[in-house]
């Protein structure tokens, strides 16, 4: 049974630094498209980064390039989203999620993933 889990989120002062830990269950990381997203309030859900499963390419979205790093570690089938120089657009819930089509490149932005975890609050305010 495919399981995913986040943490890591919380209240940061824009500037501010956090990382967003993905425990994944069921499936290896390094075999699925491992995606992060986020929804803030009254807007469309947004593509973060992911990592596609047969290149291991990480895209980001033009709104996080430079910001964002996520990562895996696939000794503790984990994935992560480290976020640095966060600003108040940044505040979202966040969910990873993971899906077992073959993606190359930035394919796995666009994926319809089959599996998603409950999501993480971040906030980023003064």
């Amino acid at each position: 049974q495919v399981q995913l889990v986040e943490s890591g989120g919380g209240l940061v002062q824009p500037g501010g630094s956090l990382r967003l830990s993905c425990a994944a269950s069921g499936f290896p990381v390094d075999v699925y498209a491992i995606g992060w997203f986020r929804r803030a309030p009254g807007k469309e859900r947004e593509g973060v980064s992911c990592i596609s499963s047969s290149d291991g390419t990480t895209p980001y979205a033009d709104s996080v390039k430079g910001r964002f790093t996520i990562s895996r570690d696939t000794t503790k089938n984990m994935v992560y989203l480290q976020m640095s120089s966060l600003k108040p657009e940044d505040t979202a819930v966040y969910y990873c999620a993971a899906d077992r089509s073959r993606t190359y490149g930035d394919a796995c932005l666009r994926v319809d993933y089959d599996y998603w975890g409950q999501g993480t609050q971040v906030t980023v305010s003064s």
